[in-house]
């Protein structure tokens, strides 16, 4: 079925988890239960939470947009190719969920330590968390930029691929400090109820830097797919030092 299917396997398996978490609350028996008494609606409660949503939902489109704005059809090939190695090697597919669920606790610690009054403790946990993933995604990144022809060559044996492949692993892997500090960072401001911040962060970083960026390095400077990988790295580590600027300001 080929893309068909794999967009049908991820609905699916998405579809199940979904339905799974709602079997367990549903359920009764968990620690947080709920039941049908629970169940009304509260439109004041709706409108903050769509209020707050609508610029976490503009986070995830910006981001996610300007990989479509990398490929239109007057765009050269090499810049398209450049996206999509980065979405699919295997440091986003194999390692990014546990960097991932990291980020996520802690903005549900930040979140829980600024309703405590605990802003100090707050803003600990979010250096410390940052520290350890840029360890782990900075590890996973010399593992990559080392191994990356073999590591290529698990997942396409084309000799017009592989080459270009694995200088996009290698370069991109270099980015991991940058990208490990931003997602951390990033997460912070939504945990804290600010997703304007990030969405502001996102929207300069991938739309002002990145885009043309690539342009620049990828056809005007003549390296092709070399400069569409580098505006991505540059672009991250970018978004990263903007976020620990802003965080730094406000922990201050």
């Amino acid at each position: 079925m080929g893309v068909t299917g794999a967009a049908l396997a991820t609905f699916t398996g998405r579809s199940i988890g979904v339905l799974y978490q709602f079997y367990r609350l549903l359920k009764g028996t968990e620690r947080i239960r709920i039941l049908a008494r629970h169940l009304r609606l509260n439109p004041g409660v709706m409108v903050r939470l769509l209020r707050v949503s609508v610029a976490g939902m503009l986070q995830f489109a910006i981001a996610n947009a300007s990989w479509i704005g990398l490929v239109p059809h007057h765009l050269p090939l090499w810049i398209g190719s450049g996206c999509g190695l980065h979405r699919r090697h295997p440091h986003r597919r194999l390692f990014h969920p546990p960097s991932l669920g990291a980020q996520q606790c802690r903005a549900t610690l930040v979140g829980q330590n600024l309703g405590a009054g605990r802003p100090e403790r707050a803003a600990q946990a979010v250096w410390r968390t940052g520290l350890y993933n840029m360890l782990f995604l900075g590890t996973i990144g010399v593992f990559f930029f080392a191994f990356a022809t073999p590591i290529v060559r698990i997942f396409v044996d084309d000799p017009a691929v592989v080459p270009i492949a694995a200088m996009a692993l290698r370069t991109l892997s270099c980015g991991n400090v940058g990208y490990a500090y931003a997602m951390v960072m990033l997460q912070v401001f939504n945990g804290a109820g600010d997703t304007l911040t990030p969405t502001i962060v996102n929207f300069f970083g991938f739309w002002v830097l990145e885009l043309p960026l690539a342009w620049v390095l990828a056809v005007c400077l003549h390296l092709r797919s070399e400069g569409a990988f580098l505006s991505i790295v540059v672009a991250e580590c970018a978004i990263a030092v903007a976020s620990i600027v802003l965080f730094a300001g406000d922990a201050g």
